[in-house]
């Protein structure tokens, strides 16, 4: 009988004295749960692997199959980057097994990566990873904290054109240090895999990460996003900048939020987009509030307002830009990953972004299931529902985040009538 099994930790004397700075010895969260893992003990397999037909080493890095799909995305946008500009300088800045700066430097064609990870273990393995590109001085490896690189960069004046932080957990200490290492213009792939917080179950700590007080709300995975992108926001605003989403994707695996942002010069214009949201649980309607509304919280079901459940500040704008959905399509087919029978998955993932771009489309999504619920009746089918939806003038779409799930500017009390119709 095989008995696999982690290797031992690494001693007590190899753990940093602060918690917040990494070390070789660094823990990560486990993706489905806030237990922590060693992070020598995050992946057992030692065969090489394969992704989009490059081969490589895992080693005992922490590397998710499943993440293939926001990898894919943040290399689409780096090729589009690559082609309108004059270079293309990446800083991963939690690399792993260092697949992302390997497929950065073949299929974005960066002119260089810098490669970067916590656990010194894992330099090896990244730098056999990357030795399989040709070129000379194309990519180095380091290992370090991230906020200490990242902070060196901007201290040196060593500045990128796109900045991954592929984190764990909710953390957000790195935003401000990868915004100063960043070219104005430049791409940053922030990312968050907590959606216990998300989900609103730890709203002290949603406000300490992001500065928003987060509760439970049915459609908490768009919150996961929002929420992120307007910890971004506030912190851009801070420096002087303002950033603004590419594309915004959500994987039920982890989870992961994963948000593609670009950094302007210019703050946030007042405070449009960056609002607060509140639920109905007695009607099932959602709104937003500016902060000077905030006084009048209530809803047309109940003047007293006592059955409101609010979050905020999130960002309430745009998830997506349509234009730059488009041209991510195109630079897919151009590499062959779209087009002739093959890709249909990302194919379908990146027209479920534009549609559910329409300007008309306000925040959130509705589960089918609450309408059901709500009526008392079966949960009526999604195509059924969206044509009797679209045929009386509402604007709806599929959500890529939630599978039985339409956004809609229809209001929940009609479409509840509505569903009882059909």
């Amino acid at each position: 009988m095989l008995i696999l099994s982690c290797p031992p930790p690494p001693p007590l004397s190899n753990l940093s004295p602060n918690p917040r700075i990494a070390s070789p010895a660094s823990r990560r969260l486990s993706p489905s749960s806030s237990v922590l893992l060693p992070r020598h003990c995050a992946s057992h397999s030692q065969r090489p692997a394969t992704e989009r037909g490059h081969e490589f080493e895992t080693g005992g890095t922490f590397y998710r199959r499943e993440s293939a799909v926001g990898r894919d995305l943040g290399v689409l946008a780096a090729a589009l980057h690559r082609r309108s500009g004059p270079q293309l300088r990446v800083l991963d800045a939690m690399c792993g097994c260092g697949i992302r700066s390997l497929r950065y430097l073949l299929e974005a064609g960066a002119d260089f990566v810098l490669a970067n990870d916590a656990n010194d273990d894992n330099r090896g393995v990244v730098a056999r990873n990357l030795a399989r590109v040709s070129g000379e001085g194309r990519w180095a490896v380091s290992s370090n904290e991230a906020n200490r690189v990242m902070t060196e960069c901007y201290l040196k004046r060593d500045f990128y054109d796109l900045v991954d932080v592929d984190s764990f957990g909710s953390e957000s200490s790195y935003l401000r240090s990868a915004m100063n290492c960043l070219k104005l213009g430049g791409l940053l792939y922030v990312t968050s895999t907590d959606g216990y917080t998300s989900g609103g179950h730890r709203p002290h700590h949603s406000l300490a990460a992001y500065g928003a007080y987060v509760r439970p709300l049915p459609y908490s995975n768009e919150v996961g996003l929002r929420m992120l992108i307007g910890g971004a926001v506030r912190e851009a605003s801070v420096l002087g900048y303002r950033v603004t989403p590419l594309f915004s994707y959500y994987s039920y695996h982890g989870p992961v939020f994963r948000i593609m942002l670009r950094l302007i010069r210019g703050k946030l214009l007042s405070n449009r987009h960056y609002e607060f949201i509140s639920y109905c649980t007695k009607c099932g309607h959602s709104q937003s509030y500016s902060w000077d509304e905030l006084s009048k919280l209530s809803c047309t079901c109940n003047k007293e307002g006592g059955s409101l459940v609010v979050s905020g500040p999130l960002w309430t704008g745009p998830l997506h830009s349509v234009s730059y959905l488009t041209e991510m399509s195109n630079m897919a087919k151009q590499l062959g990953w779209m087009g002739n029978g093959v890709g249909t998955d990302l194919q379908k993932l990146l027209q479920l972004m534009v549609d559910e771009s329409d300007p008309r489309l306000p925040f959130g999504y509705i589960k089918l299931d609450e309408v059901a619920s709500r009526a008392k009746i079966n949960s009526p089918p999604l195509r059924t529902m969206m044509s009797a939806l679209q045929k009386r003038g509402y604007a709806v779409s599929r959500s890529h985040i939630a599978t039985n799930a339409i956004k809609t500017d229809c209001p929940m009390a009609t479409c509840i009538r509505i569903a009882k119709e059909v």
